[in-house]
């Protein structure tokens, strides 16, 4: 097979762990390092790289993904992946390691070759960790330069939280993320206070099981699905509850998914928004090639780690740069 699903086969699959450059906090609780998994994929004298993060909220262990890329035996393409493992970090870890394959081979961008626009630098959230009101507005107030902030929430105090992040950075674009952490009883106070500190975007306010209780009800702030909405199979459902879709490659296990995923949102009517988890700067390269689709890019994970990748994803002043050649794609 030849073009952009030329087979290839598993040259390695494992675990590393990068420290934070301090704890990461959000409603189900906090960590201080980046659990990822590495799949690489070898075929025509080059080697592709993806990098996935397992997430426990989906039932996911860093052991059990590494366990099963490795289980994998033959010839590995793209369309046969889809058939081996159900969306998640594993297939996404290799199917993006499959699109960095194949633009080495090709000797093309992977953006070239999934045909569409080169991704062009764009403006990123930055994250504000769970906190007291007057710790999230200090850590806002520390990062003047950066435009586009997004506040983590927690429940009881996020009216306060909203409240004070505003008033310290007045002319700050700020959307919110509840992790599921909101009442139904909340959310229409909640979403008052949102509209009062001037929220762009409400992501995830209640648990996904939920989700009925956000049908009808006023939206004076837009209201993005991330926990609800995993592959393009969950849009219909959504259609009625969340105006806006997070797209995060973890989620629909892989690039491919993702970018059929964004194209069907977009006919749906809904908005987007790009995400990743916590890693590093090889798991947000392959989510670049879906800016162009977003309203909202959240791409921060590799601004939140100690260290990154060499050579990394370029990000100065919030705004992330499209990925080297060296580092993928």
């Amino acid at each position: 097979m030849t073009g952009i699903d030329a087979e290839a086969h598993l040259a390695d699959a494992r675990a590393e762990g990068w420290p934070l450059a301090k704890p990461f906090v959000i409603a189900r609780g906090a960590k201080t390092e980046a659990h990822v998994v590495v799949a690489q994929v070898s075929g025509g004298g080059h080697t592709g790289r993806g990098e996935a993060v397992p997430y426990a909220r989906y039932g996911e262990t860093v052991d059990a993904t590494v366990a099963a890329m490795r289980a994998l035996t033959g010839p590995l393409n793209r369309s046969r992946l889809a058939e081996l493992l159900p969306p998640g970090a594993a297939r996404n870890a290799l199917d993006c390691a499959l699109w960095d394959l194949a633009a080495k081979r090709a000797g093309k961008r992977a953006w070239d070759l999934a045909g569409i626009p080169a991704p062009q630098r764009a403006v990123t959230c930055y994250t504000i960790s769970l906190g007291s009101p007057e710790q999230m507005a200090a850590d806002a107030r520390a990062v003047p330069h950066l435009k586009l902030l997004k506040l983590k929430l927690g429940g009881a105090g996020d009216d306060a939280r909203m409240a004070a992040v505003r008033a310290a950075r007045p002319e700050a674009r700020l959307v919110v993320d509840a992790n599921e952490a909101w009442h139904p009883d909340q959310l229409v106070p909640f979403l008052a206070a949102a509209a009062a500190a001037r929220i762009e975007l409400i992501e995830q306010p209640l648990p996904a099981e939920a989700d009925d209780a956000l049908k009808g009800i006023p939206r004076p702030v837009p209201i993005c699905a991330d926990e609800s909405a995993h592959t393009g199979a969950d849009l219909a459902a959504l259609a009625g509850h969340y105006d806006v879709v997070n797209i995060k490659l973890d989620k629909t296990g892989g690039l491919t998914e993702a970018l059929s995923m964004a194209r069907a949102a977009k006919a749906q009517g809904f908005k987007i928004m790009v995400g990743s988890m916590v890693a590093t700067s090889l798991a947000a390269a392959p989510a670049m090639l879906l800016a162009d689709f977003a309203d909202w890019v959240d791409l921060d994970g590799p601004l939140l780690l100690a260290r990154d990748r060499k050579p990394p994803l370029a990000i100065g002043d919030g705004r992330i740069s499209p990925p080297r050649p060296e580092l993928w794609g």
